[in-house]
């Protein structure tokens, strides 16, 4: 089992950028697939990225393909969100999401959650 905890959320212009970062605890978190997603207010929670224990692969939803990168340091227990070009659409909660082995597009391929972090884009 791991703890995760979302940070480096905040208020940007945009055509800014920020970087969030999933802490995660346990020891075997290199074994662990890690999924970004994001709750924008009255929407549901959508996928937003994902890489794989290994960080061999990742996946992006078409929204921010070429936008944002997803990546690990497993060293560090810890996967970062890079946002580049944010607009005001990305405003949303993000929310990291970690299973063994899990990688994907879905919800429910992770079972371990944080508790999000707030990001705003304004125009």
């Amino acid at each position: 089992q791991v703890h995760v905890v979302e940070s480096g959320g905040g208020l940007v212009q945009a055509g800014g950028s920020l970087r969030l970062s999933c802490a995660a605890s346990g020891r075997t978190f290199s074994y662990y697939g890690v999924g970004w997603f994001r709750q924008a207010p009255g929407k549901e929670r959508e996928f937003v990225a994902a890489i794989a224990w290994s960080g061999g692969s990742t996946e992006y939803v078409d929204s921010v393909k070429g936008r944002f990168t997803i990546s690990r340091d497993n060293a560090k227990n810890t996967v970062y969100l890079q946002m580049n070009s944010l607009v005001p659409e990305d405003t949303a909660v993000y929310y990291c999401a970690a299973d063994f082995m899990g990688y994907g597009s879905g919800k429910r391929e992770y079972r371990y959650w944080g508790q999000g972090t707030q990001v705003t884009v304004s125009s």
